[in-house]
């Protein structure tokens, strides 16, 4: 009889050995949402409002029609840069949770750089722009990995605490250096002139260009995080910081490099909402997709392509909110209220990893 001790693992449980974890990665983060709205569920019944109602509206606004999805995919963009400036980070194993401070300041960039090149051609102005916001993004949540690293404060706290301060500042500069003078009941910088304004894709529906490169940007982040030598760097550091110190990888530089990344990506939510949406910046680039973005990512487990169907499915929770407002006669903010008890139900998920015997090989080989 074979020693079980040194017999080779077969194929199948090579394979199984392989996609155990994957399905991991999907069945705990589907069950908690699921765990989630069955909360809010229950949330609804006691205020005497319909759980089935209140989904079949989110349905019917989200995603039943063409001009459902319009709504939807309009608010993705940002959620998609969002969900980026925590999950880029977040494969060192920090939470920075700032993404909202670096959208204002991200679009606030890009609106002074448009103003400043407007003399220019479109192609050269896009670019002005989107690297000021970029540039600004980054350096904004960059600062908390150089925190971080250089002073050892926390990176959540620097980067929510940056995040006020980074709104604070929009504030001012948009109500005193850059504002319009015309922008009377709402103050605004002056406008973007019509040829740096982004149009709509030629897809069929009204669905501006930040969503094809909020798609792009995700694929470029799991090409880096997924495939290249600094990716695999950065999971090492993330695993245990002081192994990864000890293997002589620059953790500073990769800590450092990661969260700049993460805030380019939000300056790049600011100036999509800038040049396609708002045509210059003001009070309305602070709407919470910074702090969406949190949910995104930790539904996402900080994986680049799985940012992307979790942004469709919460732009489509965020689309219906006045129709649920509407036929309800609930408040606007019964969207935020859901999404806070899934994001919830998504830590308390944490703790299930690895736990689960059916995610282990030995509960599916025949010895066991």
């Amino acid at each position: 009889m074979a020693d079980v001790t040194t017999a080779q693992p077969t194929r199948h449980g090579v394979a199984l050995a392989k996609w155990l974890p994957r399905l991991e990665a999907v069945v705990i983060p589907l069950g908690a949402l699921i765990a989630g709205l069955a909360v809010f569920s229950v949330f609804l019944a006691v205020l005497g409002k319909s759980p089935v109602d209140f989904y079949a509206l989110i349905y019917k606004a989200g995603f039943s029609s063409a001009f459902s999805w319009q709504n939807t995919l309009s608010r993705v963009s940002p959620l998609l840069f969002a969900g980026l400036c925590v999950a880029l980070p977040a494969r060192l194993g920090l939470v920075v949770i700032g993404g909202e401070g670096a959208i204002a300041l991200g679009g606030l960039a890009a609106a002074v750089a448009g103003l400043a090149f407007a003399w220019a051609p479109s192609f050269l102005g896009f670019i002005a722009m989107g690297v000021a916001a970029m540039i600004i993004g980054g350096a904004w949540i960059g600062a908390v990995g150089w925190l971080r690293i250089r002073r050892g404060v926390n990176e959540t706290i620097a980067s929510l605490l940056m995040a006020y301060i980074a709104i604070a500042l929009m504030n001012h500069w948009v109500e005193g250096l850059f504002r319009d003078p015309a922008s009377l009941n709402k103050p605004s910088t002056a406008p973007l002139p019509e040829h740096l304004r982004i149009g709509d894709m030629p897809v069929g529906i009204d669905v501006h260009w930040g969503f094809f490169f909020g798609l792009l940007a995700c694929l470029l982040a799991w090409i880096l995080t997924d495939r290249t030598t600094t990716g695999f760097a950065a999971r090492i550091a993330g695993d245990n910081i002081r192994a990864a110190e000890v293997q002589g990888l620059p953790v500073g530089r990769l800590v450092i490099g990661f969260t700049a990344l993460g805030g380019a990506a939000a300056g790049l939510a600011g100036f999509f909402e800038v040049a396609a949406i708002h045509g210059s910046a003001n009070g309305s680039l602070i709407v919470g997709y910074g702090y969406t973005g949190i949910l995104v990512a930790f539904l996402a487990r900080h994986n680049p392509l799985a940012i992307i169907p979790v942004a469709i499915l919460l732009a489509g929770f965020e689309a219906s909110s006045g129709l649920v407002q509407r036929r309800m006669d609930l408040p606007d903010a019964t969207i935020l209220v859901m999404e806070g008890i899934v994001f919830v139900t998504i830590l308390l998920s944490e703790t299930l990893y690895g736990r689960i015997a059916i995610f282990k090989p030995g509960f599916w080989r025949a010895d066991a």
